[in-house]
């Protein structure tokens, strides 16, 4: 589905890349976790995978491919059809990438018009129908609701919803669940899993948490300074990790009774 070969990113005239050879072969309804530090390239991946490099980031070697087609060229239009229906993303605090002064419907109903037509009745009831899906209560009391009126875990749902309107094949996640408490946070985790079992839904999860990545991932690659430095099932790295920086990150995870639960 999804074929990252060599890929090197630069921003602006630095002439050093801040992502080096990083490849991925990531199949069909597969999760990918991608760990490590602040400033290791996580999230700067996930954005050339969307076609969306803040900050004058290019794709300065390597290719990406979706369903044989390879992305690095593609026009505007291409990405304007691509972007929210076949590759959709979740975001850190979805909330903050909705407008704060607008409520809900309208907004839910606008992005679904872009991309589909359909009258301004059947997009909110769309959208209804797809807030119930995220199991947030009374779908039509949230579209007329603002952004503030609902709690983090609300909006985030608000966001995966959105996200999954059109049944993305691939669905990114840049730490989807750091901004939550840990209540919420298993709540969501169980929410995008149960995604994968509804629709075949592929994700690439960038997180700092291992325990979220032990728990949904199928394959975790581990980053550092814009490479990967280690990569593999998720049994072999939590148990047999290859590199001393894997270690290293398993070690910082706390332990209780001298079990850790990773």
């Amino acid at each position: 589905m999804l074929k990252i070969q060599d890929l090197s990113i630069t921003y602006g005239k630095n002439p050093s890349p801040t992502v080096t050879g990083f490849s991925l072969d990531m199949k069909p309804g597969e999760i990918v976790s991608i760990v490590g530090e602040s400033g290791s390239g996580k999230t700067t991946v996930i954005r050339a995978v969307l076609g969306c490099l803040a900050g004058g980031g290019v794709v300065s070697h390597g290719d990406i491919q979706f369903e044989g087609t390879s992305l690095t060229g593609l026009s505007k239009e291409a990405w304007r059809a691509l972007r929210g229906t076949k590759i959709s993303m979740i975001f850190q605090d979805s909330g903050a990438m909705i407008n704060p002064i607008r409520k809900i419907g309208p907004q839910f109903v606008e992005y679904i018009r872009t991309h589909q037509r359909m009258s301004k009745r059947e997009a909110w009831e769309r959208g209804v129908e797809m807030l119930e899906r995220m199991r947030l209560p009374s779908g039509d009391n949230i579209m007329r609701s603002y952004p503030f009126q609902l709690s983090g875990g609300m909006r985030q749902r608000v966001g995966i919803a959105m996200a999954m309107t059109f049944q993305p094949k691939l669905l990114l996640g840049d730490e989807p669940t750091s901004a939550l408490d840990v209540t919420t946070q298993a709540q969501i985790v169980r929410q995008m899993l149960a995604l994968r079992e509804q629709y075949g839904t592929g994700m690439i999860i960038v997180t700092h948490n291992l325990g979220v990545a032990a728990y949904m991932a199928d394959r975790i690659l581990v980053m550092k300074d814009g490479r990967v430095v280690d990569q593999g099932s998720r049994d072999r790295i939590l148990s047999h990790p290859a590199s001393d920086y894997t270690r290293r990150l398993l070690e910082s995870v706390p332990a209780m009774g001298g079990e850790r639960f990773v």
